[in-house]
């Protein structure tokens, strides 16, 4: 019997992610891998697991090891190299394998690695990574009949991200900021019509040109200029392992991940009418608004990617999208976030429609709002804050005003403000919302004093 017990900070709600080396060992990967084969036999599930990578100077090692403790528990691992995320997903339904795994850091640090896992066709997070610390604690017999090969599906995804594409003379910059996204792009606008010109498409994991964050705004600094610089139609930027989009607009703005599926909701209500479109607690009245103007039934659901691919499938949703960049269509896709594909969506609607992602921003109302506020707190006591930050909300405000679904979420008659703990990093995020400038700055005060109740100093500026 293999015992292990993990660092505590490191099984998260929806996935598993730590620092490497300190909190999140080669140790850790292969017993990872020895418990994630132990629950598919335990579920009767079947051992086909199909492994992938980002682009993480530790990445190579801790995919090694979590294919060993895969092996060692009995596992039939295809391992598809590095790649992005979603070509991880694309392999689960093309291989047609009973599990998925894909180390990566996302968007976080050099320094942070983890683990994204897929297992019957639906995402591994919550309670399952729950019964894997405790499995894996309790301890877990070798198992024979595993094994390990190399499978390469770059060609059969890059060419599932192209199918459908309808692009006409559009002219894109893409950042692929080093990520894992690089030489996929790369492949998938040379089959594109138009005129395309891919930054950083290089793997690597210090990620020496920007952080690989997509909706940060100094990281779209960079491709901002690029936009202006060559008069492009629009830049699309993606995050290290290439599942989170961000949008640069021709007129050199940021698209929020809300906008941006309001904006492709137009197309996809029009296959879907009546059907629900999913949006995080994150996001805008405007955006809501704007989908309901579509045709569709606009929804507010908890924040992770985990989250919204159990509640599309729950409700038969066949779009969902987040303010942190995710978005996920079901609609003639497979329903997982793919920022590559949701790009090739944005472009083929844009020539398709013959309504640019520009013209439909000029459009939209004038939004008194924050962007999407990240508040430095650690770990091991951000939940504690969160509780202490309900209790005092709800005795001033009461439940009338208040939604506990995913964190703290405030409204009244002029707006909205929302603190909820990060499941990705040290941090809470926050944003607000209101109908004009003097209402967003007594809910962004609100808010202030709120979290000093809870124990967090901090000031909006």
């Amino acid at each position: 019997m293999e015992q292990h017990e993990f660092h505590p900070t490191i099984l998260r709600a929806y996935d598993i992610r730590g620092i490497y080396q300190q909190t999140l060992t080669i140790d850790d990967a292969k017993a990872i891998g020895r418990s994630f084969a132990a629950i598919l036999a335990k579920r009767n599930l079947g051992n086909k697991v199909a492994v992938g990578r980002d682009g993480r100077i530790s990445s190579p090692a801790l995919a090694q090891a979590l294919i060993a403790g895969l092996v060692d528990g009995g596992a039939e691992v295809f391992d598809i190299g590095c790649g992005p995320t979603p070509m991880l997903y694309f392999a689960n339904v093309l291989l047609q394998t009973d599990g998925a795994i894909q180390v990566t850091g996302s968007h976080n640090p050099p320094t942070h690695n983890g683990f994204k896992m897929v297992m019957d066709n639906a995402s591994f997070f919550g309670p399952d990574i729950d019964e894997l610390g405790a499995m894996s604690k309790a301890g877990i017999a070798k198992k024979a009949g595993g094994s390990a090969i190399t499978k390469s599906i770059f060609d059969d995804y890059v060419a599932r991200l192209t199918k459908d594409a309808d692009v006409g003379d559009v002219s894109v910059i893409w950042d692929c900021g080093n990520g894992a996204s690089g030489p996929a792009t790369a492949a998938m606008v040379a089959r594109l019509s138009g005129t395309h010109s891919v930054m950083f498409e290089e793997i690597d994991g210090t990620f020496p040109n920007h952080h690989p964050n997509p909706v940060d705004p100094e990281t779209l600094e960079i491709l901002r200029k690029a936009v202006a610089s060559k008069s492009a139609d629009l830049g699309i930027g993606f995050d290290g392992d290439g599942d989170r989009i961000g949008i640069i607009d021709a007129k050199g703005r940021m698209v929020p991940g809300d906008i941006l599926t309001a904006y492709l909701a137009k197309d996809v209500a029009s296959r879907n009418p009546g059907k629900p479109i999913i949006l995080d607690v994150k996001s805008s009245d405007v955006a809501m608004q704007q989908i309901t103007a579509s045709g569709a039934e606009a929804q507010i659901w908890k924040t992770g990617h985990s989250h919204m691919k159990k509640r599309m499938k729950e409700i038969g949703a066949p779009m969902a999208g987040e303010m942190s960049g995710h978005i996920f269509i079901a609609d003639q896709y497979y329903g997982f976030d793919d920022a590559l594909y949701v790009g090739i969506r944005v472009i083929s609607q844009m020539h398709k429609s013959g309504v640019s992602i520009t013209d439909y921003m000029d459009q939209l109302p004038v939004q008194h709002a924050t962007p999407e506020l990240h508040i430095q707190c650690d770990d091991e006591v951000k939940f504690g804050v969160m509780e202490r930050l309900s209790a005092y909300v709800l005795s001033q405000r009461g439940t009338d005003q208040t939604s506990l679904i995913d964190g703290v979420r405030v409204r009244d008659d002029e707006g909205w403000w929302l603190v909820r703990a990060s499941n990705t990093e040290a941090a809470l995020v926050a944003r607000a919302e209101a109908d004009n400038p003097a209402a967003l700055k007594r809910l962004i005060t609100e808010m202030e004093t709120a979290l000093e109740q809870a124990g967090i100093k901090w000031q909006f500026s």
